[in-house]
């Protein structure tokens, strides 16, 4: 059927009259679908256990709190003084469970009431939830890897420190050490530290914990770890290998230099493919009492041109080598040892969408223990995101030797564009609650699939 330009354009000179009513509007109708999904999970009712310790004069609680934290966050918002912007909105009443809102200064002054014990707690449903979900599918294997990440604060809050850091010299920060699941793209749990710790503070004990929570929860289950250079000694390497726990760790040349001349006097290199070869020689740290593989690594590289780049593509390139070494416990080949250690570089990945979707890097009040519970409602968002879709698509690979995730995920913002950012009108027509959105057909097959996947009658 051929139209006309006149069934396509129109004329639009007039601003309407605006006008700003009551009538039950919501932008974030897609709350819906994460509303079925708590109440599937029974999250309320778990934070609730996890502050029965503290006496609460508030009349909302410090569990709502907490969660209201957590929708927060799954919104996109940032700042706590943000809530204002989205108080009266019925969608998001509904998926708290509240008919009013309470005010900032409110949130504020329940977060900072917040003791260790309540953190400990938080974490340990957040591993609970996590682990309910690998075994859901029956993981055999789970690669976990361990790294921290600066978060910094142009103000004092409790607990801050001035240490490393590269992008904001100077701040104070705190710096938080994760264990990632690799599979599932989830953070397991986190290590609160200051920003002045060298990355192995407080690990060795962070890993074991981790380690035995997971084969107390998951019976038989196969544990892997990889680490960067900054978590190698022999305190950790002996740790694990007493656990029975695959590892492979990355070597620091500045702490053995006889390293570069094994790599300088090797004249023979078996060759992996054009970029990759490598040589294994049964060297160790003289203080070290075991022997493991220690596989030396070289990569071909074009050599930076720091000239003007304006006629590169007339230029020929050159190309040299770039070196690792990692040692490892792996009885597998070289080829599959190289792939699954550098394939911990997704991590970076889920830290990069925690700070610029989920807002991990913001601290919000001064109390330590009210920025643990934001970090924790932080991770409690992603791995829930995440979490979603696992409940209801089925895993879209199996294991790869890099260790990539078994389901492909969308990430936030992509969930946000794609269900939480629907405009809707909650009405009672014969005294049955609807809720009224516009006839897309994408937006109704993607909602009708959550809420089905879900087992929800709406």
């Amino acid at each position: 059927m051929n139209l006309s330009k006149a069934h396509f354009h129109s004329r639009v000179y007039k601003i309407p009259e605006l006008s700003f009513e009551d009538q039950r509007l919501s932008s974030f109708s897609g709350l819906i679908i994460f509303q079925a999904f708590f109440s599937k999970l029974d999250l309320k009712r778990r934070l609730k256990k996890c502050f029965t310790h503290i006496p609460s004069s508030s009349s909302i609680g410090i569990h709502t709190v907490a969660l209201i934290l957590i929708i927060h966050i799954t919104l996109g918002f940032r700042r706590l003084r943000e809530m204002d912007r989205y108080k009266d909105d019925p969608i998001v009443q509904r998926a708290l469970g509240l008919r009013r809102l309470p005010d900032v200064a409110t949130v504020s002054r329940t977060m900072a009431v917040v003791d260790e014990r309540s953190i400990e707690e938080i974490r340990k449903l957040n591993l609970q939830l996590i682990l309910q979900w690998c075994g859901k599918i029956g993981m055999k294997r789970i690669t976990l890897d361990f790294d921290g990440s600066v978060l910094s604060t142009g103000r004092y809050a409790e607990g801050t420190a001035v240490g490393f850091n590269k992008k904001k010299k100077g701040q104070r920060s705190y710096y938080p050490l994760f264990c990632t699941i690799s599979q599932t793209s989830q953070i397991l749990d986190f290590h609160h530290r200051p920003g002045n710790v060298h990355d192995s503070r407080g690990a060795a004990g962070f890993i074991l914990q981790c380690i035995r929570t997971i084969r107390e929860t998951l019976n038989g289950i196969k544990i892997e770890v990889r680490f960067d250079s900054a978590f190698f000694s022999d305190k950790i390497v002996n740790l694990l290998h007493k656990e029975g726990v695959e590892f492979s760790i990355s070597v620091p040349f500045e702490r053995f230099p006889e390293l570069k001349d094994k790599i300088e006097m090797r004249k023979r290199w078996n060759r992996v493919d054009s970029n990759w070869s490598f040589f294994e020689e049964g060297w160790s740290p003289k203080c070290w009492n075991q022997d493991f593989r220690f596989l030396f690594v070289r990569q071909q590289v074009k050599v930076q041109n720091k000239e003007p780049v304006q006629f590169e593509l007339f230029v020929p390139q050159q190309y040299g080598y770039e070196f690792k070494v990692i040692v490892t416990n792996k009885n597998v080949s070289f080829k599959k040892v190289l792939r699954y250690h550098n394939g911990r570089g997704s991590q970076e990945n889920i830290f990069g969408e925690l700070k610029t979707q989920n807002q991990m890097d913001y601290i919000p009040v001064r109390t330590l223990f009210g920025n643990q519970l934001y970090l924790c409602a932080t991770m409690m968002s992603h791995n829930l995101i995440r979490g979603l879709q696992m409940e209801t698509r089925k895993p879209a690979r199996g294991l790869t030797e890099k260790r990539s995730p078994l389901w492909v995920f969308q990430e936030a913002a992509m969930i946000r564009r794609h269900i939480i950012y629907r405009a809707g009108r909650l009405t009672k027509p014969q005294g049955k609650l609807k809720l009224a959105m516009s006839g897309n057909e994408a937006t109704e097959k993607t909602f009708r699939f959550y809420l089905d996947a879900l087992k929800y009658c709406a």
